[in-house]
């Protein structure tokens, strides 16, 4: 009896252990395939967004979006009133046309100045040959005196013409100085057209920043404004969501890192939909986290990943970014909850960096 029952129980023992034995070397398969190809459910879908800015001051008179709509680059988002910047232009170019009429009617004055001290410079050359004259004359006249070819009259005359002509002569000099200082410029007319050509260009800038349109292909979110709504120059009117590109940020332990870089392939899945996978590859990995411990001081921009234990040392998680190929645009949406599985060994050695 004793014999049958030992028997019984190693038959009954045999299974267990093979059980054992599977569960083992499934463990060890998994954990191997894990180490391999490391995987995580802390994930979420991300896109860059910008915030939608007015750069002019003014009431939006017309709202082109909705809250949620899928707009183009170069679609018009919402309009400004343009009539203040309209009416700026228009003045600043009124100064312009009235400026550089003012600078013809200047300038003809200018020639006419001109063309007054070249005349009076004419009339200072004729006073002086004039002079010239009048002293030869006296000096041939002097000498002939003595000889009694001339009487005292003759010599008086040449006296006092040539003291006439060294008279004119200096007024001639005087009225040319005058007529000199009297020519003016333009200069300073150009220079205020200059400033009014500056103005035009800003009057101009702000008109074209009252409209708004798209930069990129997008998504409208956090609109809470409507038509009517008067727009603060800087002050953001709605998030615009960047759908060009699409990633995954996926925080991994910092353990699973290894061999992990730019250009490592991955593939994800999104938590709202599980059956379609997206191929993808690693665009950075993070080279800082804030850590929960305190003694070090760190910017406060580094992102905080939560550990999930507090009663043991566990591996830090720092976040790899994935941009995701070929993403459904119908199910990706910012936040959405993902699961990131990488590929190391799969990687590019050429795109290592």
């Amino acid at each position: 009896m004793t014999t049958t029952a030992g028997k019984v129980s190693k038959k009954k023992t045999w299974p267990a252990i093979a059980l054992v034995l599977i569960a083992t070397a499934l463990l060890i398969f998994v954990i191997a395939l894990l180490d391999r190809s490391p995987r995580t459910d802390d994930a979420y879908a991300y896109a860059d967004t910008t915030d939608v800015v007015p750069e002019v001051n003014g009431r939006i008179v017309a709202l082109a979006v909705h809250d949620n709509q899928a707009v183009k680059q170069g679609d018009l988002l919402l309009q400004i009133d343009p009539r203040p910047y309209q009416d700026a232009l228009a003045r600043a170019k009124a100064s312009l046309v009235a400026l550089d009429r003012q600078i013809e009617l200047t300038q003809r004055t200018v020639n006419a100045q001109q063309y007054n001290a070249k005349s009076v410079q004419a009339a200072v050359e004729s006073a002086r040959a004039a002079a010239v004259q009048a002293d030869d004359t006296l000096h041939r006249t002097e000498p002939l005196l003595l000889q009694g070819y001339v009487s005292s009259e003759d010599v008086d005359r040449a006296r006092t013409a040539q003291r006439a002509a060294a008279a004119q002569l200096n007024a001639a000099r005087l009225q040319a100085q005058q007529a000199a200082a009297a020519v003016s410029g333009v200069d300073a007319i150009v220079a205020q057209r200059a400033v009014v050509m500056a103005e035009i260009a800003i009057a101009e800038l702000n008109l074209e920043y009252a409209t708004v349109r798209a930069p990129f292909d997008g998504r409208v979110v956090s609109l809470k404004t409507s038509t009517g709504q008067f727009a603060s120059a800087l002050k953001p009117v709605f998030t615009l969501i960047d759908t060009r590109h699409w990633y995954v940020v996926a925080n991994f332990r910092e353990t699973e890192l290894k061999g992990v870089h730019t250009g490592t392939p991955a593939t994800v899945y999104l938590m709202n939909d599980t059956s379609q996978r997206f191929r993808g590859v690693v665009d950075s990995v993070s080279y800082g986290v804030l850590p929960d411990e305190g003694g070090l001081a760190l910017p406060g921009g580094l992102p905080r990943i939560q550990r999930s234990l507090n009663w043991v040392h566990v591996s830090q998680r720092f976040p790899v970014k994935i941009r995701v190929e070929n993403p459904n645009p119908e199910l990706f949406r910012v936040g959405t909850s993902a699961v990131a599985v990488l590929n190391p060994g799969r990687g590019n050695a050429a795109e290592h960096g």
